[in-house]
């Protein structure tokens, strides 16, 4: 087993750690499973590059690494419907909004598969994963800012509600963008679909 791959597992390893250090209350406990979540990100980012410099692509890497990205993601749009009060609706849809995207595109990815055809990813699901994974290290310590806030001045309320506007903000432009970039990834590869 190659660098990259063992990256990979050690994404998928930081999955359920980051879980319970969300869930598991103690000061700053959103805090530090959000710096669980960024090393988890920054090992998404390494193991492709080390695997494209190094040419060390292999088949278990290019089935696990779209796995474990979406693990990650999936339990971190999870967990941030249960942060963010006024936009708790909103944070939902939009978490059920991209995850339908994800599920449609692996679907899509599989039929391709079964022909012997290999799709890259575009620059465009690339911006989309940048954004998500920006909203989701706003969102994901909001409940740590709010609480903190609450002893604070009002400046440092301004702060906390400065952090939370911009991660929904992140998340709706990250939603768009899911769907342009679904809708653009099918439509340059639709020769998948036809028999």
């Amino acid at each position: 087993m190659n660098l990259p791959t063992k990256l990979t597992f050690l994404r998928m390893l930081l999955i359920p750690v980051f879980v319970t250090l969300f869930f598991v209350e103690f000061p700053f406990h959103c805090t530090a499973a959000t710096g669980v979540f960024v090393i988890a990100s920054f090992t998404d980012f390494l193991d492709g590059y080390l695997a494209r410099k190094y040419n060390q692509v292999t088949n278990l890497g290019k089935f696990l690494d779209p796995i474990a990205d979406k693990m990650l993601v999936a339990c971190a749009l999870f967990a941030i419907v249960f942060q963010v009060p006024e936009f708790k609706i909103w944070i939902a849809v939009c978490s059920m909004i991209i995850l339908c995207r994800e599920l449609m595109i692996s679907g899509f990815r599989i039929v391709a598969s079964s022909k012997n055809v290999v799709l890259a990813a575009d620059k465009l699901g690339k911006i989309k994963t940048v954004l998500q994974m920006c909203a989701l290290i706003f969102l994901l310590p909001i409940t740590d800012f709010i609480a903190a806030a609450e002893n604070a001045s009002s400046a440092w309320q301004t702060v906390a509600k400065v952090i939370s506007y911009t991660g929904f903000a992140l998340l709706v432009l990250s939603t768009v963008m899911a769907i342009i970039s679904g809708i653009n990834y099918i439509v340059k590869n639709k020769q998948v679909l036809k028999d």
